[in-house]
């Protein structure tokens, strides 16, 4: 499906980024594994079935963003789609929450979203390819998650870029989506799961067990879940979908 394209991925070391880049590797996408942590990016890319590169990127830095994907198009010859997924979390209530732990959320969430857009539009633009977008934005951009009023705020920002991105370059044949996970099992919800439990004061099963009956279908959702939808919307398939922020939640919210 994806012979002779190439896919950049943000946060391509764990979770929802490694599974997103090993299904677009098994579908034949040249894949550039990019994560602040090197070694996981080097862990995705050995796991990736296809020929696939890594590289050190941290998304808020501006210059770094324009240095790896400048790295990116000299050493693999040119890239048509970004997966902008590199994100963070923190759990406080709202009284708790300092400047440091708003900033990190929107630094690395929103921020980080927003340079790696910038510089692929850029890119795309500059070198007439009608690429593909697609940002990873949450089911907390579409209802405000208690104890992440914060993470919230990020995550609604993404979408609105998303929306507002889409809309400026469509006329260049340029799509840009997001997608929006609900409860996904990784790293990041191992971390939230304690954190809940100790500011709920509940044990970590009770805040599986709630993420869980909140979930129509009835479990915790898969990092492929969301690889699937993030494929589709790279793909020809999706051809005529652009500004749109998908969910992915396993029913929790439905508009």
């Amino acid at each position: 499906m994806f012979k002779n394209k190439v896919v950049i991925i943000t946060g391509g070391g764990s979770g929802i980024g490694k599974s997103i880049a090993k299904l677009f590797s098994k579908n034949n996408a040249i894949v550039c594994v990019t994560d602040i942590d090197i070694k996981k990016a080097e862990e995705t890319s050995n796991e990736c079935q296809n020929k696939s590169f890594f590289y050190n990127l941290d998304v808020t830095n501006k210059n770094n963003v324009k240095t790896i994907f400048n790295q990116i198009h000299k050493e693999v010859g040119f890239y048509d789609i970004l997966i902008s997924n590199a994100g963070v979390s923190n759990m406080k209530y709202i009284e708790d929450i300092t400047e440091d732990d708003w900033n990190f959320n929107m630094n690395v969430n929103a921020k980080g979203v927003f340079l790696c857009n910038q510089e692929a539009i850029k890119y795309f633009k500059n070198n007439k390819i009608k690429g593909r977008i697609v940002n990873t934005a949450s089911l907390a951009s579409k209802i405000g998650a208690p104890l992440l009023a914060h993470y919230s705020a990020s995550k609604f920002a993404v979408v609105g870029f998303t929306q507002a991105a889409a809309r400026e370059t469509a006329k260049y044949g340029i799509r840009i989506n997001a997608v929006c996970p609900g409860f996904v099992k990784t790293s990041m919800q191992e971390r939230e799961v304690k954190w809940e439990a100790k500011l709920r004061n509940i044990s970590e099963k009770q805040v599986i067990d709630d993420y869980i009956n909140q979930t129509p279908l009835g479990r915790l959702e898969e990092p492929e879940d969301v690889a699937k939808v993030v494929l589709f919307l790279s793909s020809d398939e999706s051809n005529f979908m652009t500004g749109q922020a998908i969910n992915v939640t396993g029913g929790i919210y439905t508009t």
